[in-house]
């Protein structure tokens, strides 16, 4: 079988490196990462929100296959207890004005709301959520269709079953250079620790990109004679973990709740209750944030404004004396420009001049990439398609509207 190295420890790099190795040795495989810290952006600072049917056509099948691989997960490796995994109750408290499925809905600050699946029903609104008199709440998600999990727990927990079963864990490291062989075939990676400035050279022939938001300048770094630009960019996204007394270990028997409501335009508060006493507030997105060179660095460039602005949220949702903060956060989340992710080979022609790949399942270049505000949802199901589409087994689910354009 041949090696395969993936340039990315997230939550999508971890996955895929998951089911990878339910059909190849796993000490073939290496994962790589440069952060000094792991899940230092959106695998540990996303929500953790899991939907079965609330995207559009292209992403639909890829979305069930993942919630599916979710529970499933939970239940073999007791998810409630060691990530958090728990059914949820989805409810918009602002009548939605599109009805249709929203892929680019992070770009102008609309609501994840508009692309629920279920029928809207007025509901009863959780207890730890405070109220106005008139609010409407509707509960907008079907019995068994969304479920909440904590990201950062659960990216941990699947590093760790790669590490338990013998992958390798490069990090903090970059891969600095490719070599090929007298076919002018990749053939192997050159990857430099960033501690104590040691370079290995580790011959592959498979590579997988899952670098997030960071994917473009892996792919960049690495094939420098190529003119091709993966199109994928970032969307900062700031948040806040809460806790309250109106939020304890005796309500969570009845389940978690997701709530969507519209504030102010161009934002929609996004608010999870988790197991273990926390509840999670974002919905303050910006396109225009620089992101920064390593995801650690984030934590400098988090603004004070929006951290204020998601406050004012808990406030107005848990009362004035009922909050106490537990982490302020702000990651980037891989978008690209038609709103659904990329799971694709890279052709051979966008790797640069003389620079080819072997055939499938022998070898070639992978992306897996663009998620928006569904990676952690989708996380599972893209490991394992694109281990499917690596070792040239059938695929799961039709993602055939997901491949790269060129």
């Amino acid at each position: 079988m041949a090696t395969t190295i993936i340039l990315g420890t997230g939550i999508i790099g971890t996955s895929t490196a998951y089911y990878l190795s339910k059909h190849q040795p796993a000490s073939t495989i290496h994962l790589v990462d440069p952060s000094p810290e792991l899940f230092a952006s959106a695998s540990g600072y996303a929500g953790g929100f899991l939907a079965k049917d609330w995207f559009s056509a292209a992403a639909a099948d890829l979305g069930s296959l993942s919630f599916e691989e979710h529970r499933k997960l939970a239940e073999k490796d007791d998810g409630a207890k060691k990530w958090g995994y728990a059914r949820s109750t989805s409810i918009s408290l602002s009548p939605a004005t599109n009805s249709k499925k929203i892929d680019v809905w992070c770009r102008d600050g609309a609501s994840r709301a508009d692309a629920a699946s279920g029928d809207r029903t007025s509901g009863v609104a959780p207890p730890w959520l405070r109220r106005e008199e008139g609010d409407a709440v509707e509960v907008i998600s079907d019995e068994g269709t969304v479920a909440q999990v904590d990201p950062l727990q659960l990216s941990q927990h699947l590093l760790q079953k790669c590490l338990d079963a013998g992958m390798h864990l490069h990090h903090p490291a970059k891969a600095i250079s490719i070599q090929t062989d007298v076919r002018n075939e990749l053939s192997s990676i050159c990857i430099a620790d960033t501690q104590s400035s040691t370079e290995t050279d580790i011959p592959c022939t498979n590579v997988i990109i899952t670098a997030g938001a960071w994917s473009p300048q892996v792919f960049s770094e690495l094939f420098p004679t190529s003119n091709f630009k993966l199109p994928v960019s970032s969307l900062a996204g700031h948040s806040l973990v809460v806790k309250s007394p109106r939020w304890a270990k005796e309500h969570e028997e009845h389940g978690c709740h997701a709530i969507f409501m519209t504030s102010q335009p161009g934002y929609s508060p996004e608010i999870f209750s988790r197991i273990g006493g926390h509840i999670y507030i974002a919905g303050l997105n910006s396109p225009t944030e620089p992101l920064p060179a390593l995801a650690t660095d984030s934590r400098g460039n988090i603004s004070k404004p929006a951290i204020e602005r998601l406050r004012d949220t808990a406030r107005e949702v848990l009362g004035e004396d009922d909050v106490e903060v537990v982490r302020e956060g702000l990651c980037f989340r891989p978008v690209t420009d038609r709103g659904t992710p990329i799971l694709s080979r890279i052709p051979d022609t966008c790797l640069g001049p003389s620079m080819s790949t072997r055939s499938a399942p022998e070898g070639g270049v992978y992306l897996a990439a663009g998620h928006g505000p569904w990676g952690i949802s989708m996380s599972l199901g893209t490991g394992k398609v694109i281990a499917e589409m690596v070792q040239g087994r059938p695929l799961s689910a039709d993602v055939s509207r997901l491949a790269l354009k060129v």
